[in-house]
């Protein structure tokens, strides 16, 4: 094959990223996203910085994952290692979260909340500061470097650095105690994962959504490529209402004899003198749109659902005096009934159909059943390791002894103390590797550090005629807890006791 040949296939297989200069705009919609972004953008930067008091014996950050003593706290909630399905509980209804607002909504995760689209749209907004709304952009990309261009690209890159640098400081805070960590970090004292985490954070944050935009949504994403099963045709998409809008014209609308369907929606909304169509392609439904794509051409892979194009085209609708909504909100159902004269399900009907209903049902159902789990969980947990090498030892008095490591979590910001009975083998006595047999009973009293795991070597012994194997209960029981809550409620295991074969 030629050099030609490969660089015609080059040139097919591969399109040259055309750039995207989204033009501002005003309206619900646009409003809708500024409240969203400076919610989600609070949330993110300020959460490290809360505090929530637990007590002498736990860190007061509100939400913090923390690694080395494999914590997760958030507000008055605390996940310990062997509790990680409060994690994947959470993950789950995130997923079935995504799959009802698609559902719902078409791809308004994607439109208003995407840290992609919110980070992207901050930074579109520093560019359009610094550099002048769509048309002044573009007319400084095609000029050539100067210094006034120069200066422009450096303050906005500038600002971009900044709002990376924090972007990735923001994410560490979350993994220790923030006014430390912040204090460390600028006096270069902390971990070298530290400044690593934030380089590649500043990194990805000043490309992805300072060069590569609507290229991540478009190429590098799943998500678009997965909705389509979300979605069906009750599902609300910004959709152009081309029955209505085509024929285009262009400028001020022509009276000739009109062309709609006599019952259709058209010939209610204009004059029967009127035959063209709304649209009068001024283009800027595509101006708007920060991915750049005609949402006149149908439903595409590029439509985040963001809905600025409903603003943009309400906004001509308005100067031109035609009735809003030729870009609205609409399901494909819908599309068919009006474009035949008849009338839109309502929203709150379309919204509380069985197939959402039935993915709030099921997000709920989890969310509840989390939180009750939470409410009524155990603050102390108990696992036990028998000892395999030896299994039994026999005791000069003919008992058998078999020994334990047994692990008891406090998982309270409070020191406890705790009364570790024997349950279920007759005749059994147990003592703890520190104290003696001599003083061996059917408990012993343990104490407990705050918020954490204390091992103790146990040593149970039992006379010898019985079962090679008998299987029997260790209990804990606190000593300190509050009758009727869950601070009084024991923890037990079950365990096996070994003896010789000939004993049976």
């Amino acid at each position: 094959m030629s050099t030609n040949s490969l660089f015609s296939l080059n040139s097919a297989l591969y399109e040259k990223r055309k750039g995207v200069y989204p033009k501002a705009i005003t309206g619900f919609y646009r409003r809708l996203k500024w409240i969203i972004m400076a919610v989600t953008l609070t949330i993110y930067y300020v959460t490290p910085w809360l505090r929530w008091d637990r007590g002498p014996y736990a860190p007061d950050q509100a939400v913090l994952v923390d690694l080395a003593n494999r914590r997760f706290y958030m507000f008055s909630v605390e996940i310990w290692p062997q509790e990680f399905y409060y994690v994947a509980g959470m993950l789950i209804m995130a997923g079935i979260g995504l799959f009802l607002v698609t559902s719902a909504v078409g791809r308004a995760w994607c439109g208003y909340a995407c840290p992609q689209t919110v980070w992207t749209d901050l930074f579109v907004h520093v560019e359009r500061f610094i550099d002048g709304d769509r048309n002044a952009q573009i007319k400084l990309a095609r000029a050539p470097l100067s210094p006034a261009k120069l200066a422009r690209r450096s303050t906005k890159y500038a600002i971009w650095l900044a709002i990376a640098v924090a972007t990735g400081g923001a994410w560490i805070f979350y993994f220790a105690d923030a006014p430390t960590l912040f204090a460390a970090f600028v006096q270069g004292e902390a971990a070298f994962v530290a400044y690593a985490t934030v380089g590649v954070l500043t990194a990805t944050t000043f490309v992805l959504g300072g060069f590569m935009r609507e290229q991540v949504c478009i190429y590098m994403c799943p998500w678009p490529r997965i909705q389509t099963a979300m979605l069906d045709e009750k599902s609300l998409i910004v959709t152009y209402k081309d029955w209505r809008g085509e024929p285009r014209t262009q400028g001020l609308k022509r009276t000739i004899e009109a062309d709609y369907p006599v019952e259709s929606i058209a010939s209610q909304l204009q004059p029967k003198a009127a035959r063209t169509g709304d649209c009068i392609d001024c283009n800027q439904c595509v101006a708007v749109c920060p991915t750049g794509i005609d949402i006149r051409q149908g439903p595409q892979l590029g439509c985040i659902t963001c809905a600025l194009c409903i603003d943009a085209c309400d906004k001509v609708m308005l100067q031109i005096g035609r009735p809003r909504g030729l870009i609205d909100y609409a399901t494909l159902d819908d599309a068919v009934v009006e474009k035949a004269g008849g009338t839109a399900t309502p929203v709150i009907k379309t919204l509380l159909r069985p197939r959402t209903l039935i993915y709030f049902a099921l997000w709920a159902g989890i969310g509840i059943a989390m939180l009750f789990s939470l409410g009524e969980r155990a603050r102390l947990d108990i696992s036990i390791d028998p000892d395999r090498n030896p299994r039994f030892v026999q005791l000069s008095d003919g008992q058998v002894r078999n020994s334990y490591t047994v692990k008891l979590r406090n998982m309270e910001a409070r020191p406890r103390t705790v009364d570790v009975t024997l349950s279920g083998l007759p005749g059994a006595v147990l003592w703890t590797e520190s104290g003696s047999r001599d003083a061996a009973s059917t408990s012993v009293r343990l104490a407990l550090q705050p918020d954490a795991a204390t091992k103790v070597r146990m040593f149970v012994a039992a006379p010898a005629s019985g079962p090679a194997q008998s299987r029997y209960q260790i209990v804990a029981v606190p000593t300190d807890g509050v009758p009727g809550t869950n601070t009084a409620r024991p923890a037990e295991a079950s365990v096996t006791f070994e003896r010789p074969e000939a004993s049976r």
